[in-house]
């Protein structure tokens, strides 16, 4: 509660500030593209209030106009009524405690309304007590409510209209499906790349010494078992080539243990010990379980690589028609997607299916990965 009051009574005294700043300096602020930013800084300041994440592009002319006019109209008498309210408070422990310093004929008074003069300490004491305690609960309970309601406000004039975010949704869909097909096309090349240089030369090598052996099939037997037994070997490896890449098609654990059984594998294969926390998912389609299975296979790999950690944690759990996946480890921070850790390959296979990334890694750690995928049937 106290937390609250506090975060209340900052921003709105901070509302104040910017209401009257806008009312003053409204010939710059209110000129785009400064009323753009301006009006976006304090949708980002009231969602940061309500907890609410940013909403994405800046604001339109109109709106920004119209939220100038609001703030002002609401935020002055709102911002007014903190400060009068915590400054009543101030003055009331400054009476309580100091009412005598004053001469008799200038001494101070409390309620303003009722102008209470003091000239005692009981009327110090009691009258200081009762009003720090009536403007101490307002404090606490009503200034968090105005500062709510003045966030909301703000949010609603400043919301995107149902144009502007269709427009929205299609540019982040389009750069999705654009990085999708990118993603299709060198996943495709790699697949073609990894069977040419490896499984065909290898199959090049088994026809090479089939054909040695059956030419000295007759006048060496010896060399014939030689060329035989390369020829199986080559096989073998050819064969295990090949299964690694089928490998990064669609994993074969997941066809045969399901999602379940795949994850805990992978947690159990990790060189980092993991606390693998899987709740009851339901059945999902074959697409939102390879996505699952390789963004959890490639955190783990990150973090056994890179983030020098002791432990890792994995949540894997379904609300509705959502997959959420998070991978937490102890180790250093500071993953930098930049860097080649794997995280821009995940958000192109999230992407795909119109899924959400958040990675959490501050200098020092720990670093949090978190993952999102619709998977409604």
């Amino acid at each position: 509660m106290r937390h609250r009051a506090l975060a209340g009574s900052i921003y709105l005294l901070g509302t104040l500030a910017t209401a009257v700043l806008t009312l003053l300096a409204s010939p710059v602020l209110l000129a785009p593209p400064a009323a753009r930013r301006w009006a976006g800084w304090h949708r980002r300041r009231a969602g940061r209030l309500l907890g609410v994440p940013d909403g994405g592009r800046w604001p339109g002319g109109r709106r920004c106009l119209a939220w100038a006019f609001t703030h002002v109209a609401v935020g002055l008498p709102l911002g007014m009524a903190t400060l009068i309210c915590l400054g009543n408070i101030l003055v009331a422990v400054v009476v309580m405690s100091l009412w005598w310093v004053f001469p008799v004929d200038e001494r101070p008074s409390l309620f303003a309304f009722l102008d209470v003069h003091v000239g005692d300490w009981m009327t110090a004491l009691a009258g200081s007590s009762v009003q720090i305690a009536v403007l101490s609960g307002a404090a606490l309970w009503v200034l968090p409510v105005l500062a709510r309601l003045h966030a909301r406000l703000s949010l609603a004039v400043l919301a995107p209209s149902a144009r502007e975010r269709l427009t929205e949704r299609v540019d982040v869909l389009t750069r999705s499906r654009v990085g999708v097909v990118d993603a299709h096309g060198t996943e495709l090349q790699r697949i073609e790349r990894d069977l040419h240089d490896g499984t065909q030369a290898r199959l090049v090598t088994i026809a090479m010494q089939v054909g040695l052996a059956r030419e000295s099939l007759a006048d060496d037997p010896e060399a014939v078992a030689r060329l035989l037994e390369q020829a199986h070997e080559t096989t073998e490896e050819a064969m295990a080539e090949l299964r690694a890449v089928l490998q990064t098609i669609y994993p074969p654990i997941l066809a045969d243990r399901g999602l379940d059984g795949a994850l805990t594998a992978l947690a159990a294969r990790s060189n980092v010990p993991v606390h693998f926390e899987l709740a009851d998912l339901g059945a999902l389609s074959a697409s939102v379980e390879a996505v699952a299975y390789y963004v959890i296979a490639e955190a783990l790999t990150n973090v056994t690589k890179h983030a020098a950690a002791t432990r890792a944690t994995l949540r894997v759990e379904r609300t509705a028609d959502v997959l959420s996946i998070e991978v937490t480890d102890d180790g250093g921070g500071g993953a930098d997607e930049r860097r080649g850790s794997g995280i821009a390959g995940i958000r192109r296979r999230v992407a795909a299916l119109d899924g959400s990334v958040r990675l959490d890694s501050p200098p020092g750690g720990p670093t949090t990965l978190a993952v999102q995928v619709p998977c409604a049937q």
